[in-house]
């Protein structure tokens, strides 16, 4: 199977979007449309890519930025987990929250996924739902099982996990969600996560300080 991973670190918070090409067909899908568009449609564009569909862990500013312009530019449905939508219409008001301004408009959503998990397909590249709550209502991660990669959003980060002070944030529902959904994952599957460094599932099972003594 030939996917190429690339990340992007951009933004107000150095947040990572990802863009998964399936390098047979050139089709693509980006993992959090996290800002400034129009380098995310250069990025897929240079590499001859073309952005099919548009997914997001969820709806805090960081991550959602450039969901109305990348769908413009792209075409490409934006989806979300249902419980992100009130967030997603307040886009514009984050910004004050943060002391960062007025932001822009989120894009509307195509399709909204719900809790139970579910299998994403474009070509080749097949991602699995995994329903992460906490850190935000309606948090996802997304798994590709044939590759060993999980895209933890905001949920669990290379020793540590996300922050739960911010309205809809709920440590123990985090901890439960990492626990049954991202530690029943194998050792060597590779966190790709909204912020920081890659690590994988074993090192954040022995070492990450926020999980010990959870298990």
């Amino acid at each position: 199977m030939s996917l190429r991973i690339q990340m992007m670190t951009l933004g107000k918070v150095a947040t990572n979007a990802y863009l998964l090409a399936d390098e047979v067909t050139r089709n693509a899908v980006l993992i959090d449309p996290v800002d400034d568009a129009e380098r995310i449609y250069r990025q897929a564009t240079s590499g001859g890519y073309i952005i099919r569909m548009i997914l997001a862990t969820h709806a805090h500013f960081d991550h959602v930025l450039a969901s109305k312009a990348l769908k413009e530019l792209t075409g490409a449905p934006f989806l979300i987990h249902k419980d992100c939508v009130e967030w997603l219409e307040k886009l514009p008001m984050q910004g004050h929250r943060f002391g960062l301004g007025e932001f822009p408009e989120a894009a509307r959503p195509d399709r909204l996924l719900g809790s139970e998990s579910e299998v994403i397909v474009q070509d080749s590249i097949r991602l699995k739902t995994l329903y992460t709550p906490g850190h935000a209502p309606g948090h996802l991660a997304f798994y590709s099982q044939e590759h060993k990669v999980v895209f933890s959003g905001d949920a669990l980060f290379q020793g540590s996990i996300g922050r739960t002070d911010l309205p809809g944030g709920n440590h123990e529902l985090l901890l439960a969600s990492i626990f049954s959904q991202l530690m029943t994952l194998e050792d060597d599957v590779m966190v790709l996560s909204g912020h920081g460094a890659p690590t994988r599932i074993g090192d954040e099972r022995r070492t990450n300080p926020f999980l010990q003594g959870y298990a």
